[in-house]
């Protein structure tokens, strides 16, 4: 049954990538499920399940790959959708993102985790796995498309797993690229429903406190690039200056920015008036963190 599951799973987001015009992906991995994972989130094996084409209550990992035309720059990135830690948003945080990323010449994976449902551990050992996959450490990326650089994307609540890899994870990313993350459970700081779902919704101060990732920084936090919206009325913007300011009382290398308006989720929307401007910064600050960390 948990076979057939994933298998309509599969199916059923393909065609509706097909459906929106996104490209198909070069290469479908089933990572693995409650039963084979090192942890479980206990959640049953789902049913095709989606509210307006997003995945949710997810209880297999799969990873779908994307692939630049004619070779790749020696860079992936595994990307990690938001939706509250409920459902991904897999087509705007997630195919979108990978085509853009694919398109210059980056292998972008898109990352379809487990929910937490009360286990932090099991989203971050989804996300640790598919990094050691893009960079060939365990079997399942065709070696064309394994690559030794590799950074990690997320958005929102995605956002909070990215950078929970970088700051708690057992195999690191090289850099992480923030999308309005949710970073802090601190009182009016925290998107509540994350954290609930994250942790249960009896968790206590202690937990909340340690999975509040400014505190988890070190010196060996791979850099960070943040975007947020000022107007941003889900996850507070003050998220980002807390984590960059965490990054930068550690020595590690980051970079903000809070555009005036766009509001929460903006991901590769057209109708983010600030899309063209964030996307050449990024690019160029990666070749820079990069040519940065190839000559330490």
């Amino acid at each position: 049954m948990i076979r057939i599951a994933t298998t309509l799973c599969t199916l059923l987001f393909a065609a509706c990538l097909s459906a929106q015009n996104m490209g198909k992906p070069t290469q479908i991995i089933e990572v693995w499920d409650n039963n084979t994972a090192p942890h479980s989130n206990e959640l049953p094996a789902e049913e095709p399940a989606y509210t307006n084409g997003r995945p949710f209550l997810t209880s297999h990992t799969t990873l779908y790959l994307y692939t630049p035309k004619g070779g790749h720059n020696g860079r992936g990135v595994v990307i990690c959708p938001g939706g509250g830690y409920r459902h991904l948003s897999m087509e705007n945080e997630g195919a979108r993102m990978a085509e853009w990323f694919a398109s210059n010449g980056y292998v972008a994976a898109v990352l379809r985790y487990r929910m937490p449902n009360g286990h932090p551990e099991v989203p971050l050992e989804d996300a640790c796995q598919a990094i050691r996959l893009l960079r060939g450490k365990v079997a399942g990326v065709d070696a064309e498309w394994q690559v030794p650089t590799v950074g990690i994307v997320g958005s929102s609540a995605g956002g909070h797993l990215a950078a929970m890899t970088s700051t708690m994870g057992d195999e690191r990313p090289d850099f992480s690229l923030l999308f309005y993350p949710v970073i802090s459970a601190g009182a009016n700081r925290q998107h509540k429903g994350s954290f609930d779902r994250l942790l249960g919704e009896q968790r206590t101060q202690e937990q909340s406190d340690y999975y509040s990732l400014q505190n988890r920084v070190t010196e060996q936090t791979p850099p960070a690039f943040i975007l947020f919206a000022d107007d941003d009325k889900t996850v507070p913007p003050i998220n980002g200056p807390i984590y960059y300011m965490a990054l930068k009382a550690h020595g590690v290398k980051a970079s903000l920015h809070i555009y005036p308006y766009g509001g929460h989720g903006f991901g590769m929307k057209d109708t983010f008036h600030y899309k063209h401007s964030w996307m050449p910064l990024m690019l160029d600050w990666i070749d820079t963190i990069l040519k940065e960390q190839n000559t330490k």
